[in-house]
């Protein structure tokens, strides 16, 4: 008789890198699985360094059979999922699975039974997931594109976890969207006039950001966000102190030159977001640091002595246009120069040739017709899933 699978609840410093250690070890032998660095990995599970956990609780799980581990799963409960109103995924009774990996189909359906059952025991009536664990972090499961790398925070998982989780009883609640473009090529020559009417309109200024003032700008950027942000399924309001900490985790990464705000008569109304495909320099560092790694990732980081790192991918992951001009024709001009203008700044000192916008709810026409109109396709989907428990 085959051993059964035994569900252990972990904690502890130890036993949460023991909880990183399982993802390693199911993906290793998938050349296009990234490995994440083990420390953020880490962080991103211990309270007091992550912030989520200032309105989030939860539990992580490993599955072991035979004396091996051979799945984990997180269940977990957000309070600002819990207000977040019913037409945009939220209730008081919703909790939240992720961080999601398992050997087999067997491992996988205890695993997502023991993360109900917690949810259950907390007064949950609904489970949807993965959510890994903010929906700012990795959400959705992948299940398309899983011929190529994911780019800086987006998953990558195995082609076989969509049929498991959906024998499980999972039925979709949102696909989410990222679309890749080349953007050695101009764009079209209808977007090119719209950027072009958007210069001559003394109205409009598009900046580059300040770095030096980088707590200023990251508030600014917060506070468009919030508000561009806030009418969309899933959306929950990112707190100061998360800023904070991304904005420390990411700074590396934040160029001037990649990351715009537009302003209307001198009011900052829209932001677009670009980052260096992180992924590209750490792919083959194994999620190590040390002893080589660190010197590795500063070194490509820099672009070695050019200020600049050299990456193929540039990812778009926050763009967004306050809601009281969300239905007007300048939301758009707005978004098409910030995008032309980061495109050419990509290619011509950063030498990259290759972009990708997301994610993008299924349902958000605005910034999906955008993508379309610059000529994008989609690359990869992710689902998000929802249960009655």
């Amino acid at each position: 008789m085959a051993d059964a699978v035994q569900i252990v609840e972990i904690d502890g410093k130890a036993e949460r890198k023991r909880f990183v250690e399982v993802q390693f070890a199911r993906n290793r032998d998938d050349p296009h699985w990234v490995p994440p660095l083990k420390a953020d990995a880490l962080e991103l599970l211990t309270p007091g360094k992550n912030p989520w956990y200032e309105h989030g609780h939860g539990v992580l799980f490993i599955a072991t059979r035979g004396g091996r581990d051979v799945g984990r799963i997180s269940a977990h409960i957000d309070h600002l999922w819990l207000d977040m109103p019913a037409e945009q995924g939220g209730g008081r009774d919703i909790g939240n699975w992720g961080l999601f990996e398992a050997e087999d189909e067997a491992v996988a359906q205890a695993l997502i039974a023991r993360a109900e059952e917690w949810l259950r025991g907390q007064g949950m009536a609904r489970a949807v997931g993965p959510i890994s664990i903010s929906i700012w972090d990795e959400p959705g499961l992948l299940i398309h594109g899983h011929d190529h790398p994911a780019t800086v925070m987006m998953g990558h998982h195995r082609s076989e976890y969509e049929a498991w989780i959906e024998r499980a009883g999972y039925a979709k609640a949102k696909d989410l969207r990222t679309w890749e473009l080349d953007i050695t090529r101009s764009f079209p020559p209808l977007v090119q006039r719209i950027v072009q009417s958007g210069e001559r309109n003394p109205r409009i200024v598009v900046r580059r950001v300040d770095k030096k003032r980088f707590a200023e700008e990251a508030a600014l950027i917060l506070s468009i966000l919030n508000d561009a942000w806030s009418g969309n399924w899933g959306f929950l309001p990112i707190t100061e102190s998360e800023i904070a900490y991304v904005g420390k985790k990411l700074k590396p990464i934040v160029f001037e030159d990649l990351i715009r705000i537009a302003e209307v008569d001198g009011e900052p109304v829209a932001f677009m977001m670009t980052w260096p495909d992180l992924n590209e320099m750490q792919r083959d560092l194994n999620g190590e640091l040390f002893p080589f790694g660190f010197v590795k990732l500063l070194w490509r980081l820099n672009g070695g002595l050019s200020g600049y790192p050299k990456v193929r991918t540039m990812r778009v992951p926050l763009m967004g246009v306050k809601k009281k001009l969300q239905t007007t024709r300048l939301a758009s001009q707005l978004a098409f120069m910030m995008i032309e203008y980061i495109r050419r700044d990509s290619v011509a000192k950063f030498h990259a040739s290759r972009g990708e916008i997301g994610w993008i709810l299924e349902d958000n026409q605005g910034m999906n017709s955008i993508a379309e109109t610059i000529d994008s396709r989609i690359n990869r989907i992710y689902r998000i899933y929802g249960k009655a428990i």
